[in-house]
């Protein structure tokens, strides 16, 4: 975290020849489990990472944005003129922009800012390097203007500066775990209400660690795939009756299946209930300390997303399998699938191993070794001096 502080407020001073009013920064995200239930209206349960996005800033006379990227050495400057309508800024410098134009349009005056933004964030891994910097952007504004957005409201804002401005479809997880998240706790989300509860995830004090590993697999067919998975969902709906596959309870699924011809559309709604009640599951046994005891609940999610959803690839299964046959207590694919990364919930002792056994399975078959990580849940955006 200090590192990347720091080259956000070099890259500050290097640019702009003065240092920054301050530093904010925002978590990058993975979910704990809860996989394609968000737009169901359903429930999911995401915890920030320490891997971090960092805006350093101050502000600047008039409404005017400049903003330079350390990972593509660019600066993009845009006026009121380009965020008065979406999509008049393209590129990575979208998502800042997107953010000025959600903040004015919901009536905030927005102070003219020159930003600086460094991240340890990976893109293309799936923890939502997106939403980190939108997170970090919209909370150094909103302090720079002293804007009143509380933090509960915060989400919703910048979801409509990616959705909208952006033009990507995210859900609301990824912005509320940037922004909401509590060090050591997982960011339970009611995605139809938005109501958070903050569950007690003391990895640390069982004794454990997430293992994240990047697979590095292509995304393949993804937006395709993603937006055929959310219509069967919704037609499943339609079929029973229902506002949403979250009105679905797990008492009432085989009922609900015995209702649907599609076979296709029965296997779509059943990871979907079954999800659900996992993450019910899942919190239960977070509240009542037993931290060791999820692991079969994410082995569970897997199958249900390999066998039921069919979003996984073969990189992702194999880290899975992996991961498990070298001691992992659960493991499964975090994202919207078709790549990304995977979880295992390792003893801290064992956390290597485990990473070694799933580089050593993708070098037996040929894959690009993979990444990887060991994490704690950490805390959402914040201002840090």
């Amino acid at each position: 975290m200090t590192d990347v502080a720091e080259r956000a407020a070099a890259g500050f001073r290097t640019r702009y020849g003065e240092s920054p009013a301050g530093r904010w920064a925002a978590p990058g995200r993975v979910n704990l489990i809860g996989e394609h239930t968000d737009y169901n209206d359903g429930f999911v349960l995401p915890f920030a990472l320490p891997l971090r996005t960092v805006a350093a800033a101050a502000g600047q006379d008039g409404a005017r944005w400049t903003v330079w990227s350390e990972l593509s050495d660019e600066t993009v400057t845009f006026g009121a003129d380009e965020v008065a309508e979406p999509g008049r800024v393209t590129g990575w410098g979208a998502y800042v922009a997107g953010v000025v134009w959600a903040l004015r349009d919901a009536g905030h005056d927005v102070p003219g800012a020159r930003l600086a933004i460094a991240s340890d964030v990976p893109l293309g891994a799936g923890l939502s390097s997106s939403a980190a910097l939108e997170a970090a952007v919209l909370t150094a504004l909103v302090d720079l203007g002293g804007l009143d957005l509380p933090a509960g409201r915060q989400p919703r804002l910048a979801q409509r500066a990616e959705n909208v401005y952006v033009g990507a479809p995210t859900g609301i997880m990824d912005q509320s775990a940037a922004i909401r998240c509590r060090d050591g706790h997982a960011l339970f989300l009611d995605c139809r209400t938005e109501e958070v509860e903050h569950i007690p995830f003391d990895l640390h004090a069982a004794g454990l660690a997430m293992l994240v590993v990047d697979s590095h697999a292509p995304h393949r067919h993804a937006d395709g795939e993603y937006a055929a998975r959310r219509r069967s969902c919704e037609a499943g709906a339609a079929r029973l009756g229902v506002p949403a596959l979250r009105d679905v309870g797990i008492d009432q699924l085989d009922t609900a299946l015995a209702r649907l011809d599609d076979p296709e559309t029965r296997r779509r709604v059943r990871h979907v209930v079954t999800e659900d009640q996992r993450v019910l599951d899942t919190v239960a046994l977070l509240r009542a300390g037993r931290v060791r005891e999820i692991g079969p609940l994410l082995t569970a999610s897997h199958v249900s997303m390999r066998d039921d959803f069919e979003i996984t690839v073969p990189e992702i299964d194999t880290a899975v399998e992996a991961a498990l046959a070298a001691g992992a207590l659960g493991a499964r694919m975090t994202g919207g699938g078709f790549g990304g990364c995977v979880l295992a919930l390792v003893e801290v002792h064992a956390a290597e191993a485990v990473a070694d056994a799933v580089t050593a399975a993708y070098a037996e078959k040929g894959f690009p070794a993979p990444g990887h990580v060991t994490v704690l849940p950490a805390g959402g955006a914040t201002r840090l001096d």
